[in-house]
């Protein structure tokens, strides 16, 4: 995309600008601000619904005793085991065994540290998900 066909729809960035790479008159790559297109919008915003409904289905799924609440807390900070792993210091097999309501509920408080700091949530914040359906846009 050349730098003068850069889109500058109006959409969720509220005013605010972003980088994007663009070619210049001499066919150079050149950073060119943006405000977005439209089409980026819709798609983002379907990104965030899907990402909200699977949060969602981990909710109900914690509130049935299916998994911990790690599982939740997790998800809500868009992470996956891997990374809360290596975030945490604990290896990945481990965390997979935390899912399990029954394991996690007895976790020693300095595993809960670790995952609580990992997640930036206090140990009880931690223990527990919200009762109510996640609100669009909340990922706490």
């Amino acid at each position: 995309m050349k730098a003068k066909e850069v889109p500058q729809d109006i959409t969720f960035y509220e005013g605010e600008k972003r980088a994007c790479y663009a070619l210049n008159d001499e066919g150079k790559y050149v950073i060119v601000p943006s405000t977005g297109w439209e089409y980026e919008a819709v798609v983002n915003g379907l990104a965030v619904e899907e990402l909200a409904a699977h949060l969602e289905e981990t909710r109900r799924a914690v509130l049935a005793g299916m998994v911990s609440p790690l599982c939740y807390h997790m998800e809500s900070r868009q992470m996956n085991p891997q990374i809360l792993a290596r975030t945490a210091g604990i290896a990945v097999f481990r965390v997979k065994r935390h899912f399990r309501p029954e394991i996690f509920a007895r976790l020693k408080p300095a595993l809960m540290a670790r995952y609580a700091k990992a997640l930036a949530l206090s140990v009880e914040e931690l223990k527990k998900v919200p009762e109510k359906n996640v609100e669009k846009g909340n990922n706490k």
